[in-house]
């Protein structure tokens, strides 16, 4: 039962190939760089830092990265030549990497279907190697102690999952480092963008991941797990020492919280109803839901009861909004003593066993539990192997870890990331170093951002009203190029406070949103 998305009006149709307008022309002489120095400017980070958008990285995406857009109102106050990755094999602006699983084309919006699905066509881009080190050193999937690992641009460790593609396709040699990399452009400035993996690979895969707490080596972790805070605080500290030991002057940005981006607020922990009344609802019917409570919820809710669990499961409702199901591991399992409760209640005892092993440690969803925005698709889809009537995910079947990001695993991040960003304020102040605290800046989405020219952006991903004022690209993590643009004026800001600069700020509103093609 897949979610309709709204389609989205003609108005909204917006292509790649805009070229980014800025408020004020670029030769004005009043401008100066004021205690900084743009000379050599070097960005270091991960796909927030290089551009990516659309769940890929694209020819036409990268060049909204929000260190050319710096670059560009740094050269009217000295900035010298700012150099990317090259994409220019990208001659379709399709993104993705040929044949690396995972990396697969850009997301667009499909008007004549109605939701973002992966542009039609084949990747043109290949790990042939660059070898050359850039101004702008983001690397898509990097976290912070990858910036310091000999051989992660190694194509060797590729299949192995011990090296990036991405880097693979400039390192300057397999052991080169990526820190290694953008020292050796001399920076006399500098961005430093980098955390946000360290704790968002463990959100965005519901959980799926360890929080290694208390374990000091990274070479031990997997790549959807939380990164230690004293080893994040450690390595964070190392690559601040680097970009500064040649008097480079610089702004770190702070890591977003989960809640403030549109992959965990967009999917509803209660989306299921009797009838369609309003987006985002899944409508199973009056009758259907009536069944259910005769069948199984309710039986299952008495066995609970009867256990001290009563507020696990609670029938559905045939006038309100009801929540999936999810599984939750942090749950006593109680399959054992539902298969034999529904066995005393006369169901046979194989499929009161089979009922008993799917509802062990399930339970309904909370308003404090994060629907992923990946999950949107599966919700009332059949899982592999499972015979009606318990054939429709977070219906009668719990939705799986990798589903849902728990009130407890969201705890822990919400922990990480406070601890991060305490360190990163920390070093920046020990260091002398300007912050933009772009958790607080994409805080605000919720309520609404306003920027400079009056324009109010918001979270509110779906709507049709709202869409050409939403700042993240479709696959809800990363921003669009407008909101890349707000990104590049909020660091702009900072510089002119901090560095007693004068640079121009750039006008988001002239940037494009999201992609739309009549069919794909």
């Amino acid at each position: 039962m897949k979610n309709k998305i709204i389609c989205l009006s003609v108005l909204a149709f917006i292509f790649a190939g805009c070229e980014p307008e800025f408020e004020n022309e670029l030769s004005n002489s009043s401008y100066n760089s004021g205690d900084a120095d743009f000379s050599s400017y070097v960005a270091v980070g991960n796909s927030l830092t290089a551009g990516y958008m659309d769940g890929s990285m694209s020819r036409v995406g990268q060049s909204y990265s929000f260190p050319n857009l710096l670059a560009q109102q740094f050269a009217v106050a000295g900035g010298g030549e700012f150099t990317q990755p090259s994409y220019e094999e990208d001659v379709n602006n399709l993104g993705g990497i040929i044949g690396i699983p995972g990396y697969g084309t850009r997301l667009i919006i499909d008007a004549s279907a109605g939701g973002p699905e992966p542009i039609a066509g084949t990747s043109t881009i290949t790990l042939t190697q660059q070898a050359t080190a850039y101004n702008n050193m983001g690397v898509p999937g990097a976290k912070s102690f990858h910036l310091l690992a000999a051989g992660y641009g190694n194509s060797a460790g590729v299949p192995l999952g011990l090296a990036n593609p991405y880097y693979v396709r400039h390192a300057t040699s397999p052991t080169a480092t990526v820190l290694g990399d953008a020292m050796s452009k001399n920076p006399t400035f500098f961005t430093n963008w980098i955390g946000s993996n360290d704790v968002l690979a463990f959100a965005t895969s519901g959980g799926v991941g360890v929080n290694q707490l208390g374990n000091f080596d990274p070479n031990t972790y997997g790549f959807n797990d939380i990164t230690d805070p004293t080893v994040f605080a450690g390595v964070y500290s190392q690559i601040t020492t680097t970009l500064t030991s040649g008097g480079a002057k610089g702004v770190v940005a702070t890591i977003p919280d989960v809640t403030s981006i549109p992959f965990f607020t967009t999917v509803p922990h209660n989306p299921i109803t009797a009838s369609l009344i309003g987006g985002g609802n899944v409508a199973v019917g009056q009758a259907a839901i009536t069944q259910l409570n005769a069948e199984l919820y309710g039986p299952i809710t008495q066995a609970l009861a009867a256990f001290g669990q009563p507020d696990r499961i609670a029938p559905l409702s045939t006038s309100g909004n009801n929540p999936l199901l999810i599984v939750d591991e942090t749950l006593t399992n109680l399959s054992a003593q539902i298969a034999g409760a529904l066995i005393q209640a006369g169901y046979p005892a194989p499929q009161a066993q089979f009922i008993g092993s799917i509802f062990g440690q399930a339970r309904q969803a909370t308003s404090n539990d994060l629907i992923l925005l990946s999950t949107r698709s599966v919700i009332g889809t059949a899982p592999a192997g499972i015979p009606a009537p318990f054939d429709a995910f977070g219906i009668t079947y719990p939705l799986q870890d990798q589903h849902v990001l728990t009130a407890d695993e969201a705890d822990m991040v919400a922990e990480a990331t406070v601890s991060f960003n305490q360190s990163i304020r920390g070093i920046a102040e020990v260091n002398n170093l300007a912050v933009a605290d772009m958790n607080a800046i994409l805080a605000k989405l919720v309520t609404g951002l306003r920027t400079e020219d009056g324009q109010l952006y918001n979270a509110d991903y779906f709507s049709l009203s709202n869409i050409s004022t939403v700042l993240f690209s479709l696959d809800g993590v990363h921003p669009n190029a407008r909101g890349y643009a707000v990104v590049a004026n909020e660091i702009i800001k900072i510089i002119n406070d901090y560095y007693n600069a004068k640079l121009p700020q750039i006008n988001a509103g002239n940037f494009p949103g999201a992609t739309v093609l009549p069919t794909n």
